[in-house]
């Protein structure tokens, strides 16, 4: 079985090998996987950090060595970039723009260097707000993970994981994260609200805040109302999301 590493800034990851497929989700730098199929011109990877399987193009990923790769693995330390965008430097000077959320403690595999702001393994809970709000007004993009488009879900990861935290890709599967909470009164400011659709399936997630409001990505980030019925929305006067249950993950 190979092994690779993301060396570009962002590389989608689709449902098919081609690229007309549907964006499953993106790798973001210094992210690292294992590859499950090779083909001529296509790998099905599956990424380490949320188990998310597509495809990615071989010309957009850097393959490692097993010993690389249980590196990675075994390393008891986290380094995710703590600013919208950052850089790093190969060794021929030039800069690749990163963005939020990106992993620099694996740089020297990759023979760059990164000198920007960073954070270190686990942060604590009340930072998780902060960091959301890095993300306001960024646009809706269905499997996206950047400040330049991302979905309800890649939010929600992104947040949590530069803080030093593991969310699941999907809603559906952050749901089965954590500790369900009985009553909205409970929940703190960084605890997850999902909400599902007429047919019962959860379909959405945000991040609780403060004084009864949330942010979350519904066409873009954004901040709402919440309650136990749901997301109400201010400027169309109407309830857009349907509570389903909130979840303590930290």
């Amino acid at each position: 079985m190979q092994y690779g590493i993301c060396h570009l800034s962002v590389v989608p990851v689709r449902s098919i090998a081609d690229d007309s497929g549907e964006l499953v989700s993106q790798l973001l730098y210094g992210e690292h996987f294992k590859v499950l199929e090779a083909r001529k011109s296509w790998s099905k990877i599956r990424v380490d950090f949320d188990r998310c399987e597509g495809w990615v193009p071989n010309n957009q990923i850097f393959q490692l060595e097993l010993a690389e790769y249980n590196k990675i693995q075994t390393s008891l330390s986290t380094k995710y970039t703590a600013d919208l965008i950052s850089f790093v430097s190969t060794k021929e000077g030039a800069l690749i723009p990163i963005v939020l959320g990106s992993s620099v403690h694996s740089t020297e595999i990759l023979g760059h260097q990164f000198e920007g702001g960073f954070l270190v393994n686990k942060q604590d809970k009340s930072n998780l707000i902060q960091t959301a709000l890095l993300y306001l007004n960024a646009p809706f993009l269905w499997g996206g993970r950047t400040p330049f488009g991302l979905d309800c879900s890649g939010f929600t990861q992104m947040t949590y994981k530069v803080n030093g935290y593991q969310l699941k890709r999907t809603a559906v599967e952050q749901s089965a994260q954590g500790e369900a909470l009985s009553f909205i009164e409970e929940s703190e400011p960084g605890d997850l609200a999902f909400f599902d659709n007429k047919e019962g399936v959860i379909d959405h997630v945000g991040i609780v805040m403060e004084n009864n409001y949330i942010i979350h990505c519904h066409g873009k980030v954004r901040i709402d109302r919440l309650d136990h019925t749901g997301i109400f929305n201010t400027a169309s006067s109407r309830y857009t999301h349907k509570l389903r249950v909130i979840k303590k993950i930290v």
